[in-house]
């Protein structure tokens, strides 16, 4: 399993960056991208400069970091074969799905990122400068359709945080580019908000239609199971540097990022295991676990007097992809 953590090799980048930048002017850009991000808008208006980019990266890379390593997590535990060599990032930033998958995958061998932004291009280029693994990216200038429409195919192609930047129009035809230079397996990831998680959804039904199958976190290539209110999404906790909380104004210690994905493969797979959709509640007498199963959503109750199986169900976090016997649906029991 890879670290939620940013590597020490960026970690070390970053800090460099930081000397000599006042934090109180990283902290209120920092702000104001955030405010325009919760608004809906993209990054282009708003990270104009150096210090945006960087205020950016301190306040986001962490995040997102996190939230793309938890997706390739679940990948790599329903393939742990899948050793891609080649690598499009797409919507890339300042590069961070692309650290991502560097730590993900020692096999990746070649790695090409686009943005359309040049402030967060330039910063992207500066921190992997002096990585062992990523000096020698390709990092593209242009929006992300017309560029993906002519590069060439790659093993793993990553959108991460960007399919929210678009129109509805636009992210089906993006959808349709990306999926057209996916060798393997294409990862979307996405805000863990209703929006974020029908902008998935809609991403999932496109291609499944096209013959993509669903790799993780669904245990099936059909409809999606939950009806609103409910959606379907993850939350992974990461700590906070001393940094990444000056710039976001920000006391506790560590974060939660709330994300939804879908990681979609040319190959069908193997039966996949149900995935935790909450974290289970533990209780006196047993454990119960909502569950996304091939049947549809399932609340597993574990008793405590089935010992094995109980210790086992302890260990279930949100996200997991887990082995049970006989779920039950909502609002029934489980007597043995």
């Amino acid at each position: 399993m890879t670290s939620h953590d940013l590597p020490a090799e960026l970690r070390t980048a970053l800090n460099a960056k930081l000397e000599g930048l006042s934090r109180n002017e990283a902290a209120g850009r920092a702000a104001a991208i955030s405010e325009t991000y919760r608004a809906g808008g993209g990054s282009g208006g708003t990270i104009r400069s150096e210090t945006d980019a960087l205020a950016y990266a301190l306040a986001r890379m962490p995040a997102t970091y996190a939230a793309v390593v938890a997706s390739l997590n679940a990948l790599t535990e329903i393939r742990p074969d899948f050793a891609p060599t080649s690598l499009l990032d797409v919507g890339a930033g300042p590069g961070t799905a692309s650290w991502a998958a560097a730590e993900a995958f020692p096999s990746l061998q070649d790695f090409t990122l686009l943005d359309a932004n040049e402030a967060l291009r330039t910063l992207a280029l500066d921190l992997t400068r002096k990585s062992s693994r990523l000096r020698g990216v390709r990092y593209e200038l242009g929006q992300a359709r017309t560029y993906v429409t002519h590069a060439d195919t790659a093993d793993l192609v990553i959108a991460s945080y960007v399919i929210n930047e678009i129109g509805e129009t636009e992210r089906a035809a993006l959808t349709d580019a990306m999926w057209a230079k996916t060798r393997d397996t294409l990862l979307v990831v996405e805000p863990g908000t209703p929006a974020g998680y029908a902008r998935i959804i809609a991403l999932r039904a496109r291609l499944i239609a096209a013959g993509a199958h669903v790799a993780a976190p669904c245990p099936h290539d059909g409809g999606c199971p939950l009806v609103a209110p409910d959606w379907c999404h993850f939350s992974q906790r990461l700590q906070r540097s001393r940094a990444h909380k000056q710039v976001k104004g920000a006391e506790l210690p560590f974060e939660d990022e709330r994300f939804a994905y879908v990681a979609l493969s040319r190959t069908p797979l193997a039966a996949r295991p149900p995935r935790v959709l909450a974290q289970p509640d533990v209780g006196k007498v047993e454990i119960a676990a909502k569950l996304c199963t091939p049947d549809g959503v399932v609340v597993a109750k574990v008793p405590r007097r089935a010992k094995a199986d109980y210790a086992r169900a302890r260990r279930w976090r949100w996200g997991d992809g887990v082995v049970t016997n006989s779920p039950r649906r909502p609002g029934e029991s489980r007597d043995s």
